[in-house]
């Protein structure tokens, strides 16, 4: 960095090396279209004022409009020699306006120019995840509202245990989403605060009107500390921890997806657009998306402890390790933006195997709770009747039999209370139809599940 740039402090130019090492431009211009609008609105509110001359201010709004289409339509000329994002635009900037440039940078400083930035960037990254979570909840519940009819194993310890409805599965995926985009705009809400007028850590002497340049940019309300204000990146940390989450629960739809398309389950079968084959094995069609899916979650997930540890040991104010903020955020947001995005492809146009899954259903057992249910509700204590369930578990592994291949002779070997009703009670879809409680899977249940998902996302839309 040039003495011209910074003033009258410096004799020396930046070592190349220390120049290269400390320049971020390469990344934050990620930041130039929030950079520009915040310049905008704080040289509007300098000029309303009294700070800056209208003329100048004119100039500056005229200026910086033109940078942003310069940038947008990617013509903007980075210089690593300045630095950072804010240093090209101003310098650019005065470079095309002159003099009138030199005043947009009253009353603020980077510190809280940056802060400002990256809380704008997060909040529409944050509003476009959310979106795109939507997006995927809609193919969740049109998937859903198809496989009413579609009955599998539900499982615990990846063990066959009691029959559910595939639409009861999807809803059980669409909840996590949910409360992954519950998380995200909590998050949201409480970054919503303008830090322009903190500048460096002590404020200004100017007499900034804070709370118009924060209503201006969308802000809620200004920052309370001016310390707090440029030191602290714990929305970031809160954002990126939202999604390590979502991560999280994307690849355990990933995983399931991957298994559910294997020989051994073929519950599904994920369409061409969303596999690849082999380079050796031409039978292949292996699951690579939702693979990379799970497997990119570590990628999200070691962004939030970057994150944690670049902040943990920082003392107030502003520090240069928080330039290194940037990266981690920015991948974090495209690599859950993409995840979300592939995954919504692969269930919009995979093919799920009703005949499959219930095929899955005659084996494993999966009436054994039944069992134990119509005893209990025939005066059976509950736990009795959970031994005689599991003697008669053994009794069919023994003799190579299902529960409903068992005569009632020899039903009635291990309890004297059962009678003919048992076996209709073993019936799958009737074990799924009893369980007719709030959020169980019952077709009324799912059905009323489906409609109200669909009503919150219309309301959102």
């Amino acid at each position: 960095m040039s003495d011209k740039a910074w003033g009258g402090r410096f004799d020396q130019e930046l070592d190349a090396l220390a120049a290269r090492f400390s320049a971020s431009v390469d990344f934050d211009q990620r930041l130039a279209d929030q950079d520009v609008r915040g310049s905008i609105a704080h040289v509007r509110m300098l000029a309303a004022r009294g700070v800056v001359s209208g003329a100048d201010a004119d100039a500056i709004v005229a200026g910086l409009s033109q940078l942003r289409e310069e940038i947008a339509a990617g013509e903007m000329p980075w210089d690593p020699a300045l630095e950072d994002v804010h240093m090209n635009i101003e310098t650019r900037l005065t470079a095309r306006i002159g003099e009138a440039g030199k005043r947009l940078h009253t009353g603020r400083s980077r510190n809280d120019q940056v802060a400002t930035d990256m809380r704008l960037w997060t909040r529409e990254a944050i509003d476009d995840t959310a979106r795109r979570i939507d997006r995927l909840l809609g193919v969740l519940a049109t998937r859903a509202a198809e496989s009413h009819d579609h009955l599998l194993p539900g499982y615990t310890h990846l063990q066959r245990a009691q029959p559910v409805r595939l639409s009861h599965h999807l809803l059980a995926w669409a909840e996590m989403l949910e409360r992954d985009r519950g998380r995200l705009l909590d998050a949201r809400a409480r970054l919503n605060e303008c830090p322009l007028g903190s500048a460096a850590l002590a404020g200004t002497t100017f007499p900034l009107d804070r709370d118009a340049t924060a209503a201006a940019l969308g802000f809620d309300r200004p920052t309370r500390n001016s310390l707090d204000a440029v030191g602290s990146r714990d929305f970031l940390l809160e954002a990126v921890g939202a999604l390590s989450i979502c991560a999280i629960h994307l690849s355990r739809v990933a995983e399931e997806l991957v298994l559910w398309s294997s020989q051994e389950f073929a519950f599904v079968e994920m369409s061409d657009a969303f596999t690849t084959g082999s380079s050796i094995m031409p039978q292949k069609k292996n699951p690579d998306m939702a693979e990379l899916v799970r497997g990119k979650t570590g990628r999200v997930v070691g962004h939030l402890v970057s994150l944690m540890m670049l902040m943990k040991a920082l003392p107030l104010a502003y520090n240069r390790d928080m330039q290194e903020d940037k990266p981690p955020v920015f991948d974090a947001f495209d690599t859950v933006r993409d995840s979300l995005d592939v995954l919504a492809g692969c269930l919009d146009s995979a093919r799920f195997d009703r005949a499959r899954m219930a095929e899955a259903l005659r084996r494993g057992f999966v009436e054994a709770t039944e069992v134990a249910d119509w005893l209990a509700e025939r005066g059976v204590p509950f736990r009795d009747a959970h031994h005689v369930s599991g003697r008669l578990v053994r009794r069919c592994v023994e003799a190579g039999k299902t529960l409903p291949e068992l005569t009632l002779d020899e039903l009635r070997e291990e309890h004297p209370s059962f009678d003919e009703s048992i076996f209709a009670a073993l019936d799958a879809e009737t074990a799924i139809e009893r369980r007719a409680l709030v959020g169980g899977p019952a077709k009324a249940q799912v059905e009323a599940q489906v409609a109200a998902l669909r009503a919150r996302l219309a309301e959102r839309a």
